[in-house]
């Protein structure tokens, strides 16, 4: 009696729901990303295991590069930051538009002399962070800028949260900066009777 012979066809899968996961969940992420913020500087920050984060609030993070001057200043908070430039402006008898403390609260960190910080204000988002742009906040002993700074973002947080938490500090520097230029900094917040910062460090894995 002869076999019947049954015909094979090949396998399929539909892909269809596999496909909608995958767009899903790649729009997902697409959305909820957070861009990274280009910086005027970069600095290659000494290795740590700390997985700490710093908060992205009413935060003063000073960066220190390996330049002569190369001091920058940011400052977390938008309402803060506007407040911190009219002080600034009252200090150094500057006057700044309604629309450049907007643009200056919008601002990530920045290095420049507050005399040049209108010109700054004007240039857009690329043209500020190339290379040489910003030459950094004078911190010497004649034209310490920098350290008020420091003392007017302190001013304004107090003005604006008379009740609330004090503002945090932190301090970012190049792993091969030589040490005196960043203790000029850790004695300017130290002047302030700021005791307690961070130092921002590049994550490592652990050693085994």
């Amino acid at each position: 009696m002869a076999k019947v012979k049954m015909s094979k066809n090949a396998a399929s899968i539909d892909m269809t729901a596999m496909c909608d996961v995958a767009f899903l969940l790649l729009t997902f992420f697409i959305l909820t990303a957070t861009a990274k913020v280009p910086e005027p500087i970069t600095v290659d920050t000494p290795s740590s295991t700390n997985k700490t984060k710093l908060p992205t609030d009413k935060l003063v993070v000073v960066t220190v590069g390996s330049g002569k001057e190369n001091v920058f200043f940011d400052l977390k908070g938008r309402e803060i930051r506007k407040r911190t430039l009219e002080l600034m402006g009252d200090k150094y008898k500057m006057e700044f538009t309604e629309e450049e403390k907007n643009q200056f609260a919008l601002m990530e960190g920045f290095g420049v002399p507050i005399e040049g910080l209108s010109q700054l204000l004007k240039l857009s988002s690329a043209d500020r962070n190339k290379e040489g742009t910003q030459v950094g906040i004078p911190f010497d002993s004649i034209n310490n800028q920098l350290k008020d700074w420091i003392y007017t973002a302190r001013q304004a947080n107090i003005e604006l949260n008379p009740d609330g938490e004090e503002l945090k500090f932190a301090l970012k520097g190049d792993a091969k900066l030589q040490y005196p230029k960043i203790k000029k900094v850790m004695d300017i917040y130290q002047d302030q009777k700021i005791n307690t910062f961070d130092l921002v460090t590049g994550l490592r894995g652990k050693d085994y």
